[in-house]
């Protein structure tokens, strides 16, 4: 009962965010990615704050001996949040979403190298099978044909850097939480996020109209919302039995991006989001099997970073 507790606050979690990118989607023709970055953080710190109040955890939130690694999360997350707005602008949301899937594969490959985690044939073979997928989704847009082309191709790039960077994230993430409490890594992520993206104020942030103005704020909500619901989901049932329900993104964006953007995945989306997934099921029953504790970092993060 708790597990499929868990597991419906993570999907629920998951549709939210899946709802917070068409919002920032629906209006990246007139607000630029650094402006879309302030509203998502600004307004999501604050129903942050309201739930950290009700749990009691307020002063929790706000008590660091880290502070300049709360500062560092920050620049990696908005530069991630950054690329993967403008993503949002230049390509159909499922595809966006199915790029984003290369995240965990990185992240292992990040732990490897920069926590010293030993990582086996198997799981490198995963990894490799993965990107494999990655390359199917991202080979029609490596072109340099049209104008339409060349910006969905600098589209598929953004994406994928957003990805390698939400990966560096969770690794960054993975030591900050060795002294920081989750409460005060979230709260802080918000709160830098809403200031490092402040300084693109100069690279031409508009004032929205309201339609685009409710949007916008109705993301930060709905991203603040998304991320309670993923954390409460951890309490109920164990990352390994959560991370595979991850995927079900994709079934959220592909009937947003049809609904709302009339937006139909290509063939090599889909091909290569099912080489993505298998992977990275792989990759999740081999550290189950393994026993690793390597989740306790996904409840503080997003699928947008």
């Amino acid at each position: 009962m708790q597990t499929g507790r868990g597991i419906a606050l993570k999907l629920i979690a998951l549709a939210v965010f899946t709802i917070m990118a068409s919002l920032i989607k629906a209006t990246s023709d007139a607000v630029p990615p650094g402006e879309a970055v302030f509203f998502r953080s600004a307004f999501a710190l604050p129903v942050i704050i309201v739930w950290l109040m009700l749990k009691g955890e307020l002063s929790t939130g706000l008590r660091t001996r880290n502070p300049m690694g709360h500062v560092w999360r920050g620049v990696i997350g908005v530069s991630a949040m950054g690329l993967g707005f403008t993503a949002l602008g230049l390509l159909p949301l499922p595809e966006v979403t199915a790029i984003g899937f290369a995240s965990p594969l990185i992240t292992v490959i990040l732990a490897a190298l920069l926590l010293g985690e030993q990582v086996r044939m198997f799981r490198l073979s995963a990894v490799g099978i993965g990107l494999i997928g990655v390359l199917v989704i991202l080979w029609p847009r490596l072109s340099f044909g049209a104008d339409l082309d060349r910006l969905a191709m600098i589209g598929a790039v953004a994406m994928l850097i957003s990805a390698a960077l939400r990966s560096l994230a969770q690794v960054h993430i993975r030591r900050l939480v060795q002294t920081e409490h989750p409460s005060a890594v979230v709260f802080y992520f918000m709160l830098t996020a809403s200031v490092l993206s402040l300084f693109t104020l100069p690279f031409g942030w508009t004032v929205p109209s309201l339609p685009e103005a409710a949007m916008l704020i109705g993301a930060g909500v709905f991203g603040g919302i998304g991320q309670i619901f993923l954390t409460l989901s951890y309490r109920f049932a164990p990352a390994g039995v959560l991370a595979p329900f991850d995927y079900a993104s994709m079934l959220f964006a592909v009937i947003v991006g049809y609904v709302v953007f009339a937006e139909v995945p290509t063939t090599a989306t889909i091909m290569g989001s099912v080489i993505v997934m298998a992977a990275g099921v792989l990759i999740i029953w081999r550290e189950r099997q393994l026993g690793l504790q390597r989740g306790k970092a996904r409840p503080k993060l997003t699928p947008m970073g």
